[in-house]
Order: C-alpha cells, then structure tokens, then sequence
C-alpha cells in the first residue's frame, strides 16, 4: 500500500472529529434512514483504498485520490466549504497575513510563454534587476517556457530566504539572462489604487482583498486623498473576492457613525442572530459611490450592503458574486486544513446575501456571476429574487443573490479582436522600451520608476507611434491582425498603448491608472456622485423595527 495513506487516514479521523465537534457528539446513527456511523465511513474508506491500490491497473496516487474524496465530501455541504492540501493552506495563511514570500513581480501569461508585467518595489526582483517583458525560460532548471502563469507562481514562491535560479529572456539582450535570487517578503495589499479622478472626487482601489492591513490602508489612503482635495469618494469592490470579516467591519466604520449594525451573523447551530457593529468614532461624512460587479464577493457584498441599506452610499456596477456563508477555518494534521460553513451573513435590514446554490454543478455556481461574462449583466434590472425588505426611507431591497446595484452600468467587455490588440499591444511596448523601435529610441527604459500617478497627458500615443504599430502588427504573422483593424480600434488601441506604456516606465498601478480613465462604470460612478451628495445629505441610520429574512 502507498505509503502515505496512512497520513491520509489520519487526517480523515481528524475531520471526522472536527466535524463531530462542530454538531454534537456523533450519534451512533447519522441519519434517521441509515445506520452509517462515522466509524464504518472511515473503515468503508480504508477498505476501499487498499482495494483499489492493490488491483488497479496502473500506479495510484493515494494522497490525490484522498485529497479530491476530502474536497468532495465537503462540496456535498455547500460550493464554499474547502479542503486544502500543505501547500493550499500555507498560501490561504499567507494571503490572510498581507505578505508572502518569493520574487516580488507581477506575471501574465501571453501566446508563447510568462512574462514579467511588473517588478514590486522593495523586493527581491527588483534588488536582482528584473524588468517589464522579461520572458521566464527556467526555473531551478526546469523548462519554463511552456508554463502557465499559475506555474510559474507556485515554482518561484517559497520559504523565505531560499534561492531560486531563474532564466529569462530579454527584448534588450541576445542571449538569455540568468539570476539567482533569494526569496523574500514580498506585500500584498488590499488597496491597489489611489488617485484624484478629477471635480474633486477620489478613488481608492480597494481590490485586492480584506487582510490584515484593509482598514490602515483604506484610512491613510483617504487621509492622503483629502489633502489633495477630495470633496467625494468612489470605492471600488470589484473583484475583491473578501477576506478577513472584522476587516469589513472596520471598513464600514469608516463610513457610518459608531454602534450600528453592519452585519447579522446566524448560527448554522443556534437558530439566533449575532449583530456585529460598527466601532468608528468620527466617521466620514462625503458622498460615497461604491462600485461592484460579479467578482465582488463575502466582505466586499458585506460592505456594500450595509452602506446601501443605510443609503450612506450608491452603488453603482453589476450584482455581486452572492456568497453569504461564512466560513471558519480549522487546522489539520500534516499542514493541511479546511474552510467549513458555521453561519450565514445578513445586511443590517436583514438581506440574505447567498445565492442560491441547491441546484446545478459547482461550476455553474461559481460562473454564474462570474466577473468575465458581464455581457450576460445588461444594464436591465433582473426579476427581483427573495423576500422584499423596506429600508426606513422608503427603498424596496432584495436578497438571496448577493447585492444588486442601485445603478447598473455593464463594465468593459473584451471580444476577440480587443483580445489580439491588448497581446500585440504588449509585444510592441515590450519592445519599445527595449529601444527596439526605429525612431521611437525616446522610449527605452531601463526599470519601472515606481511612480504610480500618471500625470495629464503622459504617454499620449502620437501619430508616429501609430504608424509603427501598424507595422509591427502587420509584420508580425502571430498577431492576427492587419492595418485595417487597427484603425477600426483607434482610440483603444492608443488606451492599450498607453496603458503598457505606463506601467513598463513607472508601475502596474500607473498601468491601471490609464484603463479606469475609460473604464464606463468608474465614468458612471463619477456622473451620479450628484445623487449620492443627496443621499449624503439625507441618510438615516434608523433601526429596522422588524427583522426581514430574505431567503432564497
């Protein structure tokens, strides 16, 4: 028998024990109709491993085939209930932690390989010299050049202070670059972005989770906007999938005064509601605009849903991912854990943020508001889902899909031929600032700046620029496209120019920076800021005299 499945059953005693924990000591029946204990489930398992390992027809991974049986038995409950193997769960720990340790680059895949996006200042990538399109070729010896992104990640992280040997190919230099780089704390923070959009209006980019550090980063980014001269604030959700619950809770207390309910937690044990409150002792008062779409999810949806039903806020967007479940994470033996549902969240006037998820496949669940295909988000209201809840100024909300926008506005949508542009778009920066282009020698940079505000006017794509893009994509047999579709895309393709542009000279945030100037629901977010001055102006934090569940 594989010699791990030992380790295996023992980390299946173990959740058979958490799980008899967490709903009473198992009796000696689990179900009405069955006479299955959790004994004869762990001696059925053990029974059928040694089986298959002793007759199958070819090598059997024991640990994949019981790391997968874990997963399944735990989809059975809901899609938000997880296993995680030593390496999954150290990478959950690390995200939660604000901080992991590798390199220190942001990477995109593209048609024949990984790049280097984007080098992060102050650590290891930058201190070795790795710059914007740099190719990865190897790592520690293993051929990179056919790996995906998500290879290329687990390949280069590590335990801090380990060396990894990195190989790459660069625009500049005729032969591949070799480094050795030892592995270092490398940040990972919730707020991406802050800038002034202009009419006074801030915005943070508050996307890249709920860690450790959210509500710091948030305050300080505002601090920092107000004396720039911020009058409004837009905040952006999208994509941030949530993270830590007391973060979310410091977030909204930034924005409504102290002791009132943010969010309503309810036991899947006790059949009772546990009110979380705000604690902020001077919150801000500017008119707020929140926006959302499919990738927002758990306390991102917690966030937005307190502030819309207290009106302290619009939100503009799509409907949020629609995860109410809360999740509690427990340690198992061997490094390994698990994510297991204990309640469910509800917004202050007693939303169900859940979507629905008794029926269809875990994939359906997890695309169906998915962040991509927004094209399926129209800028129509869908028919309402869940019970009606009536806020005390008189707004009709819903619940039991997450959070619906007061304003729908679809985001940027990507077809094919916007595809091949952003691919040819990149190749042809990469070797711009490589001084590869003829007569565009101006252009060649050495290292990102690390700036990340791009100033009026910065890189502005001229009409020669244009003209050398056009014959690069034409000479180019890869790119799929000709001089004709280019000046059918001209101003997005002077927006992905510029957009590469910016973040090879000064920062991926800079690179960001220029696709929110034209991005429609941060154009929208800032049209209606109008109507959130009002809310601004009128918002009522009255307490809800009746508790409204709205289930699915």
């Amino acid at each position: 028998m594989n010699k791990t499945f030992p380790v295996i059953a023992a980390v299946l005693i173990a959740i058979g024990a958490i799980i008899g924990g967490l709903f009473g000591r198992m009796p000696a029946k689990t179900s009405a109709n069955s006479s299955v204990t959790t004994d004869r489930v762990i001696s059925d398992y053990r029974e059928a491993v040694k089986t298959i390992s002793d007759n199958y027809a070819g090598p059997v991974d024991v640990e994949k085939i019981s790391d997968s049986a874990m997963q399944r038995m735990l989809w059975t409950l809901d899609p938000h209930s997880s296993f995680f193997t030593p390496e999954e769960f150290r990478k959950l720990d690390e995200e939660q932690s604000s901080q992991f340790y590798g390199i220190g680059v942001s990477i995109l895949q593209h048609r024949d390989g990984v790049y280097v996006q984007s080098v992060v200042p102050g650590t290891p990538a930058e201190r070795a010299g790795l710059r914007y399109g740099d190719r990865f070729v190897s790592v520690d010896g293993k051929d990179a050049k056919d790996w995906t992104s998500s290879e290329v990640s687990k390949n280069v992280r590590g335990e801090k202070g380990t060396p990894v040997q990195i190989r790459i190919e660069r625009a500049a230099s005729a032969t591949p670059l070799g480094f050795s780089i030892v592995r270092g704390g490398v940040p990972l923070p919730s707020v991406r972005n802050a800038f002034m959009l202009g009419n006074s209006i801030g915005y943070v980019g508050l996307t890249g989770g709920f860690q450790q550090t959210t509500s710091d980063e948030l305050r300080t980014s505002i601090a920092d906007l107000k004396k720039e001269g911020m009058k409004s604030l837009v905040l952006d959700l999208r994509g941030n999938p949530g993270g830590i619950l007391e973060q979310a809770i410091q977030v909204v207390s930034e924005f409504i005064p102290s002791g009132k309910t943010v969010v309503s937690v309810k036991s899947s044990r006790f059949d009772s509601f546990r009110d979380l409150r705000s604690g902020g002792e001077s919150p801000e008062s500017f008119p707020l605009v929140v926006l959302i779409n499919g990738g927002s999810a758990s306390a991102s949806e917690i966030v937005a849903g307190a502030i819309q039903d207290y009106g302290r806020g619009l939100i503009v967007g799509t409907d949020s991912f629609g995860k109410g479940l809360v999740q509690r994470i427990f340690k198992l033996p061997f490094g390994t854990g698990l994510t297991l549902t204990t309640a469910r969240y509800y917004t202050p006037y007693g939303r169900s943020l859940q979507r629905d998820y008794s029926s269809g496949s875990i994939y359906d669940y997890y695309t169906h508001s998915a962040d991509a295909p927004e094209s399926e988000q129209q800028d129509v209201a869908p028919k309402p889902a869940g019970s009606p809840v009536t806020t005390p100024d008189g707004r009709t909300l819903y619940g039991g899909r997450g959070i619906e926008p007061d304003i729908r506005v679809t985001g940027n949508t990507v077809n094919a031929l916007k595809g091949r542009i952003n691919e040819s778009a990149f190749f042809f920066v990469r070797q711009l600032v490589a001084g590869k282009i003829a007569g565009l020698d101006s252009f060649k940079t050495e290292k990102q700046s690390f700036r990340q505000i791009v100033a009026p006017g910065e890189f502005q794509t001229s009409d020669k620029m244009l003209d050398a893009f056009r014959a690069f994509v034409t000479a180019d047999k890869e790119s799929g496209l000709s001089a004709e579709n280019v000046n059918s895309q001209l101003d997005y393709v002077k927006m992905r120019i510029r957009e590469e542009l910016a973040t090879a000279s000064l920062s991926s945030e800079a690179g960001i920076q220029v696709l929110l100037e034209t991005d429609p629901q941060v154009l929208k977010a800032m049209e209606s800021m109008p109507q959130a001055v009002k809310l601004a102006e009128t918002v009522t934090y009255e307490a809800s005299s009746k508790r409204l569940i709205a289930e699915n």
